[in-house]
């Protein structure tokens, strides 16, 4: 699983339903929630 910084818990965090995206400039992330606060939280690069 994917890894992001969660801003509201303050502290690194497994991405729960990541999912793959593209950004306008056409790099990739990822996006998801996190599963302690639901806060939605992105990670830029595959």
């Amino acid at each position: 699983m994917a890894q992001a910084y969660c801003v509201k818990c303050k502290k690194k965090i497994e991405i729960e339903g990541a999912k793959k995206i593209t950004m306008k400039n056409g790099k990739p992330a990822t996006q998801g929630k996190c599963p302690k606060c639901g806060t939605k939280v992105f990670r830029i690069g595959a």
